[in-house]
């Protein structure tokens, strides 16, 4: 079973990834000494980035509420992910604002312009669309910009008038294309996000992988002993201990009941993974070290014999052997980047399992399921999205109680700046989750893929940032008791 243990570790390797990675949506500064073309290029550049939010109908500055009534209305302007993104980014619109005057000039043809909008064939073609995600949407702006605004000449009038001499026909183009180049940026940006939303889907699928995996092992490790049994009988000199072997391990009752379990039988029809028919001498060397050890020995001599011992017996190899063993870890190295990382939960929910089998029998043992419930499924993919909505905030949160005679903010580890980050995003976002356990648990994840000072810090760091939360009443849960 993935649980939350397992969800925060992928969502802390991913959220690295994805912050180490991204793309900063960045405006483009203004040209130091700019000829003619660059001036015009450059305003012409602001002004039809932030015209994409009136034309959506959402304001900047003072009219917040937006300048047309009728692209409030249109779902699919108004609705448009790529606009949307742009209108909740503070510092997108600040930098696009900061020192600029010609906020407004467009507004008296701003109206026809949205009815050439919703005139157009890039229009019709764009509403008639089922899919519409960040790059559906982002290039539906760019080849509006590219054809309907560029095209539209009162804009062209208005801004020729506002730049007087230092106009060009030249260099309205390029503002345009710049626009659609800062568009199409975003655009990169958030597949970089989809691309990491999916990796941690396919990185818990993976997890699950294994656990049926390694039990699935068993069952391929007793067809191999079946296997050699048979090639000793079939021999052109059999021994007589080729004729007449010892066939407690093929005889086990679990990997039997395992091979015939319909969950498992399920599971790996539907998904491609096999121990067998390739290169196995992973699976040879660790028979041959099962039937060495002391735990077959005394399996082969124990005069009980049911299936309670037979389950027991496996649990012992599973947990002494397979495990800890490197043949398994080189073999997991080869077939995914996740499995080393998931080996160590997995591994244990595979020893619960077998305890399980040891205990109650076949009848009464349930593999576990992918999830625990519904909550779980979900808070994997609710917690990467509010990590990274949210960074910029949590990140501040960092430097404001970073001890600067003791830390530099600049020099931080990106690994514990990502662990701070989805602490707070469960500390704000999951009230029923105790503050101890997030702690802890972000604390035991800083101490194993961090630096050796990174749990002390975050700890540190963590408190005040809980504290502050709490004063400011945004964080309430009943186990708060900090007092440092």
């Amino acid at each position: 079973m993935i649980n939350r243990i397992l969800i925060r570790i992928k969502v802390v390797q991913l959220l690295y990834s994805y912050m180490l990675t991204r793309q900063d949506f960045k405006v483009v500064s203004a040209p130091v000494n700019p000829s003619r073309d660059k001036r015009t290029a450059y305003n012409v550049y602001r002004d039809v980035l932030l015209m994409v939010l009136d034309l959506s109908g959402y304001g900047v500055a003072e009219r917040e509420k937006g300048l047309l009534a009728e692209a409030r209305g249109n779902k699919y302007l108004h609705g448009n992910k790529m606009a949307m993104s742009l209108k909740d980014d503070r510092f997108f619109k600040e930098s696009l604002l900061e020192g600029n005057e010609r906020v407004g000039i467009y507004d008296d043809v701003l109206p026809d312009l949205y009815r050439e909008i919703i005139n157009s064939a890039a229009y019709r073609s764009y509403i008639a669309t089922k899919k519409h995600d960040v790059e559906t949407d982002s290039r539906f702006w760019e080849t509006i910009l590219m054809t309907t605004v560029l095209n539209f000449k009162p804009l062209q009038a208005i801004a020729r008038d506002a730049d007087e001499a230092n106009y060009s026909l030249s260099g309205f183009k390029h503002g345009i294309e710049m626009a659609c180049k800062t568009i199409s940026e975003f655009r990169e940006t958030d597949s970089g996000y989809v691309w990491a939303r999916n990796s941690l889907d396919n990185s818990l699928e993976s997890a699950y992988m294994l656990y049926m995996g390694l039990l699935r092992l068993i069952v391929d490790l007793t067809r191999m002993q079946e296997e050699r049994l048979e090639a000793g009988r079939n021999k052109y000199l059999p021994t007589p201990e080729d004729l007449n072997p010892n066939t407690r391990l093929v005889d086990n009752r679990l990997a039997k009941h395992l091979a015939e379990r319909p969950e498992l039988e399920a599971y790996f029809k539907s998904h491609a993974f096999t121990w067998t028919g390739g290169d196995e001498v992973m699976l040879r060397t660790i028979l041959d070290r099962i039937k060495a050890s002391d735990i077959y020995r005394n399996y082969i001599e124990n005069q009980t014999d049911d299936f309670a011992v037979d389950a027991d017996f496996w649990r012992q190899v599973m947990r002494t052997i397979i495990l800890p063993g490197d043949e398994l870890t080189e073999e997991l190295e080869e077939r995914s980047i996740y499995w080393n990382d998931d080996l160590h939960i997995m591994g244990t929910f595979v020893l619960k399992t077998l305890k399980q089998f040891a205990t109650n029998g076949p009848d009464g043992t349930t593999l576990l399921p992918k999830y625990k419930d519904d909550e779980d499924r979900a808070f994997g993919q609710e917690l990467f999205v509010a990590a990274i909505k949210n960074k910029d905030e949590y990140r501040a949160l960092i430097d404001r109680f970073i001890n600067s005679a003791t830390w530099d903010s600049e020099r931080l580890a990106m690994m514990d700046i990502v662990i701070i980050i989805a602490a707070i995003t469960e500390l704000l976002n999951y009230p029923a989750i105790p503050v101890a356990v997030t702690l802890n648990e972000y604390i035991e994840i800083a101490n194993y893929y961090s630096t050796g000072r990174s749990g002390h810090f975050i700890n540190g760091i963590l408190y005040s940032i809980i504290n502050h939360l709490v004063e400011e009443g945004r964080l309430v849960k009943r186990d708060i008791e900090l007092k440092k």
